[in-house]
């Protein structure tokens, strides 16, 4: 019966969803011009083997590589050569600007920009503001950003759904042994008032360990909120445990949604109390932390032992024997028995999202795993877009 209900669910492709004023008119690609990127990591070294400082900077040094080096400098006879992908170094400040310019001996065939301009550690607001006004061409923005985003006129491309954000309690620490304690959380967070407030309507919330149009399964996890059985679990637990629930300081994100957090299981009886960290602090320094892992993988298989070697760590799970990503009810069954401790709480599912000036062309959403596809985008010079103050 599992296997025939789940038979009924497909995965679907990556979507491009451009928001902001009427669908643009085809035009017939052109070379030349400059491409202008904003990104807010600062990235110190574009050696494809230097190690990065922040999951940020690692982030969008791979997204770079991915332009200079063939296969992103992943590995083989020649991908470790700058300069071996569809972009050539030009110039290079560490940490705050980097100029591309088109390799017309790729392999792939020459891009149709003549040089792309990065410019680093540039604010969420900025960001949104030169994309506003036409000053850049292209930028990864929050999720929870988009709507704001497209009421100012940007272009608005939206991928599926792929980073979970998710709560982890912590093993060994007195405040998170009760199963019933962990289960009454479970049930007392609104994750539909997250999703519809928080990230105002960009993300959906999330039950399993992966998204429905991955694997099919999630609408068999139970995202609703559970008030009335968190306080019925509430009142079969001694004493009053306190929740020191960890999120990292500087993401905005985080600390909203551990705040909505603490109101919802105020609710139902329960301490939390939301704790900001810097990077790298020490898992001790709280009984539960919000984390953010991203699916590498659109395949089920492969992208929930992705997910599950990203928890093992912190939660003590074992992943088991390698998931068969053909077989739907083995996908659950791995699913369901690393969330029966309720050690780890799905919470919700957020899309990539990127904004686009009004002059670029042929832009497609990457899919789950993939790269920005930045050597396939023509720019169109006849449209709006202001030119880059100096």
């Amino acid at each position: 019966m599992l296997s025939r209900r789940l038979a009924i669910s497909s995965a679907a492709l990556a979507i491009v969803a451009l928001a902001g004023q009427p669908a643009l008119p085809a035009r017939r690609p052109g070379y030349g011009g400059t491409l202008r990127v904003e990104i807010g990591a600062s990235v110190t070294s574009i050696d494809p083997t230097a190690p990065s400082s922040s999951p940020d900077e690692a982030a969008e040094k791979r997204q770079i590589d991915s332009l200079i080096y063939e296969n992103g400098g992943s590995g083989g006879s020649n991908d470790s050569v700058a300069g071996s992908g569809p972009f050539r170094i030009s110039e290079w400040e560490p940490g705050k600007q980097l100029t591309l310019v088109a390799n017309n001996d790729y392999s792939g065939g020459r891009p149709f920009v003549d040089a792309i301009e990065i410019d680093m550690g540039r604010s969420v607001r900025d960001r949104l503001t030169d994309l506003a006004v036409g000053q850049t061409d292209f930028s990864e923005i929050p999720a929870e950003d988009a709507r704001q985003a497209a009421g100012s006129g940007v272009r608005i491309s939206a991928a599926q759904p792929d980073e979970l954000i998710a709560i982890v309690l912590f093993p060994g620490h007195s405040a998170t042994a009760d199963a019933n304690l962990r289960q009454a959380l479970a049930c007392s967070v609104n994750r539909a008032a997250i999703v519809d407030f928080i990230l105002q309507k960009e993300g959906q919330p999330a039950g399993g360990l992966l998204p429905q149009w991955s694997s099919g399964t999630a609408f068999l996890f139970p995202t609703a909120a559970d008030p009335a059985h968190a306080k019925e679990l509430r009142l079969q637990i001694a004493g009053s445990p306190l929740i020191r629930l960890g999120y990292d300081s500087g993401d905005a994100l985080e600390e909203s949604i551990a705040d909505r957090i603490s109101v919802d299981a105020r609710e139902a009886g329960i301490s939390v109390m939301p704790a900001p960290l810097q990077t790298g602090a020490s898992a001790s320094k709280s009984d539960a932390r919000l984390i953010r892992v991203s699916m590498n993988s659109p395949h089920p298989g492969v992208a929930l032992g992705g997910l599950l070697g990203a928890l093992n760590p912190l939660t003590g799970l074992t992943t088991g024997p390698p998931v068969d990503a053909s077989s739907a009810e083995q996908i659950y069954t791995v699913q369901r028995s690393a969330l029966d401790g309720f050690w780890v709480v799905p919470l919700v599912w957020v899309p990539r999202v990127y904004g686009l000036s009004g002059r670029v062309r042929d832009w497609q959403t990457p899919a789950t795993g993939e790269t920005w596809p930045l050597a396939n985008v023509w720019l169109d010079t006849g449209s709006s877009g202001a030119a880059k103050q100096n």
